[in-house]
Order: structure tokens, then C-alpha cells, then sequence
């Protein structure tokens, strides 16, 4: 890869929903895509066989991608799962806190995520970091506000005397306009893909396999993503029937 490439990407992959989205939209846009992963301690573990099986079914199911799909790369930072400790890193209730903020919420996660991305990004020659933050169903993180991503790219800049660009192509979407976006990108084979392989509960239940994927149908993660497809659906059905 040259020092520079700008038409390259790395997205900040899970293997969840929405980061599985993410990478179809940067594949469709980019000419080369690398992932990174993050072993932060996650109690869900799980998704980091998940994000395997994404990347390899991507690859398998839409050739015309399989050759913009570049490495992928693992990091490895429990140190900072056991110092942000949640109820996604030790074992607590999923529950409000005295904050106002769900005990999911590992502080300071995503601003850690690109800190490493950037400094992948930067011996890669990679300029896009790509990641699925949300504001529009709101889970109460504050690091993924559109605000904070600003912030961030310019500290990343100034610090790293780069020109990286923070991109969150989901930022404005709802979980209904995120399961259109991957239609959309990848027809109903991507649509089946994301159900069937992508994982999002943070329980790291991969039993029974819903109408919308797999998860234990009660944490917020999973209460989220149904909620989501329920609507898309509906409205598709609807359409249909118009």
C-alpha cells in the first residue's frame, strides 16, 4: 500500500449489525476496505468469531467486493476492558446508572477505538476510518454523537499531523433505515447475511435464529435491532401491498 492512499478505507469492524453495514458501504465506495477488531474483554465475545464469518460470507456472496476486501486486524486491548468496567466487560445488570447512562456504556470506548484505528490507519497509509455510530436511535453513549466524532477527527489531526476523516455513514439512520441501507447495498442476500451472521446481543446468545438474527430477543441490543427490522419490514410489506 502507497504512504498515502486515499481511496482506502478501515472500518471499525464488530461484526455487529450495524459495522457489518458499515462495511458494505465502504466497500461500495472504496478500492481497497481493511477491518479492525477490538478485543476489549467483551462479554459478548462471541462477536469476534462473528466478524469472521461476516468477512469471509461478504467475500463468498458478492464477488465484485471479495477483491476491494483487504486485511484484517486484531487488536488486543483487555487492559482497557479492565479499567472501563460496564456491564459489557464484568458481570453487572444491564440497568440505568445513577450517571442516567446504561451500565453498558464503557467509557471512553470509541475515542480508544480510533485512537488505535488512527494509528493503524496511519502505518497502513489510510486516511477514511469508518465506524457505525449512531445518534438517531440514541443508546445514551455519548461517544457516539456526531459532536464527539468532530472533536475526535480533530484531535487526531493535530495530534498525528494528518488529514484523516471520521466517517459514520449510519449517524442520521434509524434501525429500520439501516436494515433499507443494507437492502439496498446488497439486496436481500446481504440483508440475510447480517441476520444470520452478524451478532449484536450482549449477552452473546447465539441460539435461536430470529426473523432478526440471532440474540437472547431481551437485552437493549436486541430489543433494538427487532424493533428496527419490525418497522422495515412492515413498511416493505406495505409498499407491497400498495
Amino acid at each position: 500500500m502507497s504512504p498515502r492512499e486515499t481511496n482506502a478505507a478501515l472500518v471499525l469492524f464488530s461484526g455487529g449489525q450495524d459495522s457489518s453495514v458499515c462495511l458494505a458501504w465502504a466497500l461500495e465506495r472504496y478500492a481497497r476496505v481493511e477491518t479492525v477488531g477490538f478485543d476489549y474483554g467483551q462479554r459478548h465475545s462471541i462477536e469476534m468469531e462473528a466478524r469472521q464469518a461476516v468477512r469471509r460470507e461478504v467475500a463468498a456472496r458478492f464477488p465484485h467486493w471479495a477483491d476491494r476486501l483487504g486485511e484484517d486486524h486484531v487488536l488486543d486491548i483487555r487492559s482497557f476492558g479492565q479499567v472501563a468496567q460496564s456491564a459489557l466487560t464484568a458481570d453487572r445488570a444491564i440497568e440505568m446508572t445513577e450517571r442516567g447512562l446504561p451500565s453498558t456504556f464503557v467509557p471512553g470506548r470509541n475515542l480508544v477505538f480510533l485512537i488505535y484505528a488512527a494509528a493503524l490507519a496511519d502505518r497502513r497509509g489510510v486516511e477514511a476510518l469508518i465506524g457505525g455510530m449512531c445518534e438517531t436511535d440514541f443508546s445514551g453513549y455519548p461517544d457516539c454523537r456526531r459532536d464527539t466524532m468532530d472533536a475526535m477527527q480533530s484531535a487526531l489531526n493535530l495530534g498525528m499531523d494528518r488529514a484523516f476523516r471520521i466517517e459514520t455513514p449510519l449517524m442520521w439512520l434509524t434501525k429500520a433505515q439501516t436494515w433499507a441501507l443494507a437492502k439496498t447495498l446488497g439486496g436481500e442476500d446481504l440483508v440475510r447475511l447480517i441476520v444470520e451472521e452478524s451478532h449484536t446481543c450482549y449477552q452473546g446468545e447465539r441460539g435461536q435464529l430470529h426473523a432478526w438474527g440471532h440474540g437472547c430477543g431481551t437485552c437493549p441490543a436486541c430489543e433494538l435491532r427487532e424493533k428496527g427490522y419490525v418497522e422495515w419490514d412492515a413498511a416493505g410489506r406495505e409498499a407491497l401491498a400498495q
